[in-house]
């Protein structure tokens, strides 16, 4: 038997879209809840530990481990999103979620009692571990916690979760930190993720699982792990040539992944994926374009502070302009099913985000004047409107490109997997294109914009591409 019970693409959209009281009414409300919230509590996480190291170090020590704490979080994030439909088959639904949530609560609270640097990165270790397969779930479930005319508002919630985070977590590190209490912020997690688990045993909707144990894709596993830390590696090294390095070394390993997936039986991403002529590659491709321009978000504080003079707490708010466009929109541009304007809006985000950061780019300025900045927040919000408008309906279009349900479930965990390794690469290429900038903070600011706008500009031919193809595919919807 498989994990999760057929479902049907909906390749004949309602002629009206169903409301959001429908996904958040007493029937939808606790399952929403739960997937959601998995979602939301690993995004969080990864600037949570932004804004307490400092906290942190001052307590501990190990300021020489500081630069390793996102890098081992994103590990074992991308890691355990990989494996979740391995997971989902072997213990269903709530089984799965319930392992996401305690071992989630059981980092968090490592962390909390944390009695050297050391001890606290391995602790971020397991609490990736348990974040990523929330994460990944979050996904895959909607196919059976949800009936499929409601799958385009739960891929808009679950892919919101993202942008709040980035909103959140920075904001709540903050305040935590602000008295010199980082402790009691990853107990506070910890409590979360306990209340979740007693959540997911109340309204999860319980799915099939047959119990066999399922081969684990080792090769494809070590590939993708390596190319993962070759990417954080080149995050926190120093110099140009270092970090060009590492991230040339990422992509090979990539590159390696790909080609081993393609020969292997046992694999991560769902055979559809390396068939000729199908979409999913091409929508992974786009998604994976859309989350590059997130890696934005991670400097943004620095160039409102440095080249405009905003107190720091000013800075990450404003930075925080994208998610707040990205989560936005796409709460509205989940309701569109019509399919001639769902493949637009598919080629359309990818083209603003990257018209945005190009301009933002443009409004650089050394003592930007306080006008000025005040025209960045809007550009920034657009550019992270771009995300919202193409996301969910390319969520979607992953969900449904098979109807084998748990190729189907596979697929659909593999968004997260696919948003956790881009936006590690693209933070990495971010800090690789600011360092051609030199000692200038107005050089380095246009370099990353200028470049990750063109990068991210690719991605309205990879859409192109999906939306080519789909047409196609007699079992692809959208």
């Amino acid at each position: 038997m498989n994990a999760l019970p057929p479902a049907t693409p909906p390749s004949t959209p309602p002629s009206t879209p169903p409301a959001w009281r429908e996904l958040l009414g007493r029937e939808h409300l606790g399952s929403a809840i739960v997937l959601a919230g998995g979602v939301l509590v690993g995004a969080i996480n990864i600037y949570l530990a932004a804004s307490l190291l400092p906290t942190a170090v001052a307590e501990l020590g190990g300021a020489s481990f500081y630069a390793w704490n996102m890098t081992v979080y994103i590990v074992a994030m991308v890691v355990t999103t990989m494996l979740t439909g391995r997971f989902l088959t072997r213990w269903g639904d709530v089984g799965a979620y319930l392992a996401g949530f305690a071992t989630f609560a059981a980092g968090s609270l490592a962390c909390a009692l944390s009695p050297a640097m050391t001890v606290l990165l391995l602790s971020r270790g397991v609490q990736g571990l348990g974040a990523g397969l929330l994460s990944g779930l979050g996904f895959a479930v909607i196919r059976s916690a949800l009936p499929s005319r409601l799958w385009a508002r739960g891929a808009a919630l679950m892919s919101a979760m993202y942008g709040v985070g980035n909103f959140t977590g920075p904001a709540l590190g903050g305040l935590f930190a602000q008295f010199g209490s980082w402790r009691p912020a990853f107990a506070t997690m910890a409590l979360i993720g306990v209340g979740c688990c007693v959540l997911v045993l109340r309204v999860l909707p319980r799915s099939r699982r047959s119990g066999a144990r399922v081969p684990i894709p080792a090769g494809s596993l070590l590939l993708i792990t390596a190319g993962a830390g070759a990417v954080s590696v080149a995050g926190v090294v120093a110099g140009t040539l270092q970090k060009g390095a590492a991230i040339a070394l990422a992509l090979l390993l990539l590159a390696g992944f790909v080609a081993h997936e393609r020969r292997s039986e046992q694999r991560v991403f769902p055979r559809t994926t390396y068939r000729r002529g199908s979409p999913l590659k091409w929508i992974y491709l786009t998604l994976a374009l859309l989350a590059f321009g997130v890696a934005v978000e991670s400097f943004l504080p620095l160039f409102g502070q440095r080249l405009a003079g905003l107190p720091p707490l000013v800075a990450g708010f404003f930075a925080a302009a994208i998610s707040l466009g990205w989560s936005v929109t796409q709460i509205c541009s989940s309701s569109v099913t019509e399919q001639r304007t769902v493949r637009r809006l598919r080629v359309l985000g990818p083209l603003l985000l990257a018209a945005c950061l190009l301009l933002q780019g443009l409004l650089q300025r050394t003592d930007t004047p306080v006008w000025l900045v005040v025209v960045w927040v809007p550009v920034l919000f657009a550019a992270g409107a771009g995300i919202g408008l193409a996301y969910p309906h390319l969520s979607v279009g992953a969900m449904s490109s098979t109807q084998d349900p748990e190729e189907g479930g596979r697929a659909a965990a593999g968004i997260a997997t696919v948003t956790s390794l881009a936006i590690a690469f693209g933070t990495a290429v971010a800090g690789t294109l600011m360092n051609l900038g030199g000692d200038s903070m107005l050089d380095a600011a246009r370099y990353m914009l200028f470049g990750l706008g063109l990068i991210c500009a690719i991605g309205a031919l990879t859409a192109h591409a999906a939306n080519r193809t789909s047409r196609t595919q007699p079992d692809a919807a959208g």
